[in-house]
């Protein structure tokens, strides 16, 4: 999976300090209480103390493979330690020892650190269980693109063709703007090849000169994150036809689209440069629409897509045996 290093795979995959002491002689739990349950990821740590030392150490995890790694990684730093050491893990130091979690999961360091932490103190206080806040609250992205992205102007100002919706334009504007904005050649950022995208605008935005969507004038293009084949092939597989059999060019468009900015870390609607988090669910719906309909339980799309990933290898994102009681249904389910 992107973003799942070959570091971070090992530590989630690691379970040998997977599960709880009884008794322990300290117990740090975050996001643990029953009105938290699918809101709120889920830690708990439980300790064996012999002269101030951590003798043992087991966690339970209810979240995503970061978290699983980002316990693992806590687990091991801290057995063996004294307490005082192990109070004074940091989660940057977790983060170093997984090779650097993404930005946007880095918050799942946090949390080992806070129930590993929770941990230590209810040792100290006679092993009373410790309740930590959780550090994840999730705060809904700003999108990247406005209304007045000069870009996104440009290409909505257009005069619009016949029969082309005013809600494709808008979808087709979004990723064309982001990318435009990005140190990458446009159509490579879009996973298009120059003849894709010179007829994609030609589709949406014939009065719009090409140069207007381009890398800026000078700068050499970086390489963009490279798509995973896996994803691709997974959104090529709903490709709806035409009467004539043929592929609707639409949505092979959005299919190679949302490939690309998938690779990006992040929300994928962020990434594809979206105003609102359900404009990309009624893309799919409109393009994809086999798609939509097999994602019935509403996940977060770049979830579900890695998800069909993993399901396809053999691999697993999470352990949880069903996404109603994971702590971290939130980050799957989001609302739209």
């Amino acid at each position: 999976m992107t973003n799942y290093t070959e570091t971070i795979r090992h530590y989630a995959a690691d379970d040998r300090r997977v599960g709880i002491l009884d008794p322990a002689d300290g117990t740090g739990e975050v996001g643990l209480d029953a009105e938290q349950v699918g809101r709120r990821l889920a830690v708990r740590f439980t300790l064996r103390v012999e002269n101030d030392r951590i003798e043992a150490i087991r966690y339970q995890v209810f979240g995503c493979g970061f978290t699983i790694a980002a316990c693992a990684a806590a687990a091991e730093l801290a057995e063996g330690q004294p307490l005082d050491a192990a109070l004074s893990l940091a989660a940057a130091t977790v983060n170093s020892t997984l090779g650097g979690l993404p930005d946007e999961r880095r918050y799942c360091a946090e949390l080992a650190v806070a129930a590993l932490h929770a941990s230590v103190r209810s040792a100290r206080d006679g092993g009373t269980v410790q309740a930590s806040l959780n550090p994840s609250s999730e705060e809904e992205p700003s999108p990247r693109v406005s209304a007045d992205d000069p870009v996104y102007r440009a290409l909505l100002d257009s005069p619009p063709p016949s029969g082309i919706s005013p809600e494709d334009r808008h979808l087709f504007a979004c990723p064309l703007a982001v990318a435009s904005a990005e140190p990458y050649d446009t159509a490579e950022a879009l996973g298009l090849t120059p003849q894709e995208l010179a007829s994609l605008l030609k589709t949406y935005f014939p009065g719009v000169d090409p140069a207007r969507v381009a890398a800026r004038p000078g700068s050499v293009p970086e390489t963009p994150p490279a798509a995973n084949v896996d994803i691709l092939a997974i959104l090529f597989s709903h490709l709806p036809k035409d009467g004539n059999g043929r592929e609707i060019q639409s949505a092979l468009w959005l299919a190679r689209i949302l490939a690309a900015r998938a690779a990006h870390p992040g929300h994928l609607w962020v990434a594809m440069g979206l105003f609102e988090r359900p404009e990309l669910t009624a893309a799919i719906r409109r393009h994809l629409p086999s798609l939509a309909a097999a994602n019935h339980q509403g996940m977060r799309w770049k979830r579900y897509l890695f998800k069909q990933v993993c399901d396809r290898t053999g691999g697993r994102m999470c352990k949880s045996p069903n996404c109603g009681i994971c702590s971290d249904y939130a980050l799957c389910f989001g609302p739209d």
